[in-house]
């Protein structure tokens, strides 16, 4: 036994001077061989008188290696060091050599060390961890967020999150006239005579949107900038970058900086909202519209602006983006609601911009307006809830504002209604709209109702040149089936009417004659929508568009159009 134990002995020692270099370098092998002592006197392999010189000699060993390799490996040298001395430490008066002095407790002694220094380290390793949080929360560092797709790329530069999205699509959109009688505010073609082709923005032109987003005090803070260019020459009108284009040379595309907002609040007060963004009023109608990713009506095609109609003026009346001041509530049980005052908006006689100037036509079928000494004021309310796998989206709007100082004339150029004699009218309208999923099929339904509203844009001929409000009303309907994940069918029809107000006639030769004015306009659209990657949408569509006038005139055509979305 004695002789094993000195083989041992000498294998042990071997070891350790073979290893020696090792120790020099990378003293945490100190620890290694101080636990492989532990084992072996655990085992009975070495006696204490042998634990204990080696042990000294380990300690010896791992001091000297700490000194010329301080500036390589100081942390680890001086960690090897405490812990080769904490084994030291177990000697204690047993006396097995001169000057050499052990403890009967050695083992509670080395375990409460290693506790100690174990709690060293882990302080030392989450003061890293809070210093290195600090110094990138401090702005020093810009990060970028794991990308989501369809939610742009989000960087962080300390306190503030940087967000870029945006979308670019391109369509050739082929457009055939099938005839018929121009129709004033008539958003058909069809009377033009020709075949179009296009290449094209669809409903949506391109768009870069800024969002920068931060938390102060308790409140979310947030400033937004979109840009919205056109692909085609810009020919700047009264509806500005949505005026009809022009395809002529060196010509420059539109730019459309339709959004500039800053909102703040939170969860529990709610969120209010300054600046230029899209109104309360209609806006439903458009968000869920599936022409928004694709052309639906085509306005021009001849010379394409910055977007098509989609449904716009046949189905629903533009919501637009308009200067406000609106708060919106926290959400309560799936309930929202928003409330707002805004810029008032001109009355507009667009029938008058689109006269087709037929023969003995009066020149004018709308009042106008410009004077507002009130502001717009509109409102929204949406409630979302689910029964099993059906989930529901049910909204409803309303708009109120006052139209004051309204005139117009007479086809001989004499005013039928001064401003002096301060006639006004308080346009008011309202919608209700669901959209209902259920696994792969999705409908949407929409009604909306105003008096003094107008039909297409907001105020277009809403009043008539007598100063009396026209009704209008119109709806939409849209059904899409996923037939797979990435590939989708949509067909919709939709339909707005403008009605004639007490007064008026369809005689072509009355000062109240509007035989030419749009009743209604109507469209029906087909659409596929492939979904090649999460940035890629291919979209092949067909729509038909059809506008009646009060005095039995009609127009319609017909579009194809093929294109691609890209969204980010």
């Amino acid at each position: 036994m004695a002789s094993g134990k000195k083989a041992l002995l000498a294998t042990v020692m071997a070891a350790s001077v073979a290893g020696m270099p090792h120790l020099l370098w990378a003293p945490a092998y100190a620890d290694d061989y101080a636990d492989l002592l532990d084992v072996l006197r655990a085992k009975g392999s070495l006696t204490r008188h042998e634990y204990d010189t080696l042990l000294a000699k380990h300690v010896h060993h791992a001091a000297l290696a700490a000194e010329p390799h301080a500036g390589h490996a100081v942390r680890g040298a001086s960690s090897g060091t405490r812990t080769a001395a904490a084994h030291a430490g177990r000697g204690a008066q047993a006396g097995y050599e001169p000057g050499i002095r052990f403890d009967a407790g050695a083992e509670e002694n080395d375990v409460s060390l290693r506790a100690e220094d174990a709690a060293t380290r882990a302080e030392a390793s989450a003061r890293s961890a809070q210093e290195a949080a600090n110094a990138l929360n401090s702005g020093n560092f810009v990060r970028v967020a794991k990308y989501v797709p369809g939610k742009g790329l989000t960087f962080k530069a300390g306190p503030i999150d940087i967000n870029l999205s945006g979308f670019v699509n391109g369509f050739y959109s082929y457009n055939s006239p099938a005839g018929g009688r121009p129709i004033a505010g008539g958003v058909s073609s069809g009377s033009s005579g020709f075949d179009s082709s296009a290449v094209r923005n669809g409903l949506l032109p391109a768009g870069f949107i800024l969002k920068m987003n931060t938390v102060q005090q308790g409140m979310d803070i947030s400033a937004v900038l979109g840009m919205y260019p056109g692909l085609d020459n810009a020919k700047p009108a009264a509806f500005n970058a949505n005026s009809g284009g022009s395809p002529v040379g060196l010509g420059t595309a539109g730019i459309d900086l339709r959004q500039v907002y800053m909102t703040f609040g939170n969860k529990e007060m709610g969120t209010f909202k300054i600046g230029r963004d899209l109104a309360l009023f209609a806006s439903d109608a458009i968000m869920n519209d599936a022409t928004l990713l694709s052309v639906g009506s085509t306005g021009s095609n001849s010379a394409p602006g910055n977007t098509s109609l989609g449904r716009i003026g046949v189905g629903y009346v533009y919501a637009d983006w308009i200067p406000q001041i609106s708060y919106t509530s926290p959400k309560l049980g799936g309930f929202q609601g928003s409330v707002g005052i805004f810029q008032p908006l001109d009355e507009f006689g667009y029938a008058d911009a689109t006269n087709p100037t037929a023969t003995n036509a009066p020149s004018q079928y709308s009042a106008s307006a410009t004077q507002h000494s009130s502001p717009m004021v509109q409102g929204r309310a949406v409630y979302d809830f689910s029964v099993s796998d059906l989930q529901v989206h049910i909204w409803a709007s309303f708009l109120i504002q006052h139209m004051q100082g309204l005139t117009s004339t007479r086809p001989d150029g004499t005013a039928l209604l001064s401003e002096d004699q301060h006639h006004g009218a308080m346009v008011e309208a309202g919608d209700i709209g669901t959209k209902l999923t259920y696994g792969p099929l999705e409908g949407v339904a929409y009604y909306y109702r105003g008096s003094g509203l107008g039909t297409t844009g907001l105020f277009f001929d809403g009043v008539a040149a007598n100063g009396r409000k026209r009704s209008s009303e119109g709806y939409y309907v849209q059904g899409a089936y996923h037939i797979t994940k990435k590939f989708r069918l949509v067909g919709s029809y939709g339909v707005s009417n403008l009605y004639l107000a007490g007064g008026e006639n369809t005689a072509t030769e009355s000062a109240l004659g509007s035989a030419g004015l749009v009743r209604r306009n109507q469209s029906e659209v087909g659409a596929a929508y492939y979904q090649m990657t999460d940035w890629l949408t291919v979209v092949g569509e067909y729509s038909h568009t059809s506008s009646a006038a009060h005095g039995g005139g009609k127009e319609s055509d017909n579009t194809a159009s093929g294109g691609v979305m890209l969204m980010f």
